[in-house]
């Protein structure tokens, strides 16, 4: 069994073509334009397939491949579409043209498969539309409702809910969609690295033991805008300086946590943002992210006490939103296995590792079996114009998901 690797290329490059911002790299939020144009050619090619299709309240797509044992639950695979503002070509969109080559060869070679095999393309995965990572796979997975769904708003202060709506989708309908315990066999996600690991190490694969869990805060620090020129520093209630103390703190702190602990402030809103006003307001993003749930603690732990340092030194008032979070998961210990040995079957170096970025298939630890395959990031870049994975190791990647699904879903592996 072979991928095409002409087709997948085809089809990254022909998504790619949807595109907000040319020339700036590739902008594709969740239900956009180019959203829109994206899905509906790869409803095409799933058209192509004969394979029963469903969209969800919220947009998640799913085309499955009947099996011999047509209610027996599915293997899942796939990944998202959306971006992040300026983002690459490959992150998520890797993983749903795999998962879509991989039905193309099951249907062409004739393969006999007893168990159900699902694409499943999510929606808004980046969180780059309405600040929520994984939305759409938190909907499917019941760790959204409507609520959660109309609270979440994008910069035009439009509501999940309502765009969802607007675009042709029923949101209230999503209950009639969930995937509860028991209702999926297994959850396996093809994904580019997004660092340095793999290529550094000279290995195509990299077979993932975990999945570090996410925190998403917003973070405000209210002071008093005044003139820049006749109010004394000892007089002032700056939210600039508070703010660089607490971002000042959250690098260093975070350095001496654990190995795996990492925090990113990457968004800051400065009010009125001119150069002759002391700043009254800041609003900035906090990301934190581990695999040991304790790092994650440790660091909310010294934001909290450091906004009370600075709210009593400088007189200023704080508050933070949690925005999203996903907890760690450990992947299926079958699941790696399983990959690990069809590795070692293809002759493919691989390294067993966690992965920092969060993945839709982290919502899936409470549910099923779990596993996730990577493939290298050229310098470690992603969510950039310059993320680029090699064709070379793009087809590595895709056909060790290929042999992985098969073993899963055909009679040949149900004995043993």
């Amino acid at each position: 069994m072979e991928i095409n690797i002409s087709r997948v290329k085809r089809d990254i490059e022909k998504i790619a073509e949807f595109n907000a911002t040319p020339g700036q790299g590739c902008t594709r939020f969740s239900y956009s334009p180019e959203d829109s144009k994206a899905r509906n050619y790869l409803i095409e090619e799933i058209n192509r397939l004969g394979l029963t299709t469903s969209i969800d309240g919220v947009g998640n797509i799913r085309a499955r491949l009947e099996g011999s044992m047509k209610d027996a639950p599915a293997v899942l695979i796939g990944s998202h579409i959306d971006t992040v503002l300026h983002g690459g070509i490959f992150d998520g969109v890797l993983g749903v043209v795999g998962s879509l080559e991989v039905i193309r060869v099951f249907k062409e070679n004739n393969i006999k498969n007893d168990i159900p095999i699902e694409l499943i393309i999510f929606v808004e995965e980046e969180g780059s539309n309405f600040g929520s990572t994984m939305a759409g796979s938190k909907v499917l997975t019941g760790k959204y409702g409507i609520d959660e769904i109309k609270s979440i708003k994008n910069s035009m202060g439009l509501s999940m809910y309502e765009v969802a709506k607007e675009v042709g989708f029923d949101p209230d309908s999503s209950q009639k969609y969930l995937i509860k315990t028991g209702d999926i066999m297994a959850m396996i996600e093809l994904h580019i690295e997004q660092s340095v690991v793999l290529e550094s190490e000279k290995k195509p694969i990299g077979i993932v033991e975990a999945i570090a869990g996410i925190k998403w805060f917003e973070i405000e620090i209210r002071g008093v805008p005044n003139h820049a020129g006749a109010t004394p520093m000892v007089m002032r209630n700056d939210a600039l300086v508070g703010a660089s103390e607490v971002i000042t703190t959250i690098n260093s702190k975070t350095r001496t946590a654990y190995p795996s602990t990492v925090a990113t402030v990457g968004k800051i809103i400065c009010h009125p943002n001119v150069p002759n006003v002391i700043p009254g307001k800041i609003n900035f993003t906090l990301d934190v992210r581990d695999t040991n749930p304790e790092g994650i603690r440790i660091i909310l732990n010294e934001v909290e006490k450091k906004l009370n340092e600075i709210s009593k030194k400088f007189n200023l008032s704080t508050s933070m939103k949690l925005l999203g979070e996903s907890n760690p998961i450990i992947l299926s210990n079958e699941l790696v296995n399983l990959i690990e040995e069809t590795a070692i079957e293809k002759g493919l170096p691989y390294k067993k590792m966690n992965s920092g970025a969060g993945h839709d298939a982290c919502l899936f630890g409470g549910i099923t079996n779990v596993g996730m395959i990577f493939v290298p990031s050229i310098g470690g870049r992603s969510h950039v114009p310059e993320e680029l994975t090699s064709y070379e190791d793009i087809k590595a990647g895709c056909e060790l998901l290929l042999n992985v699904v098969y073993k899963l879903t055909s009679s040949l592996t149900k004995k043993t």
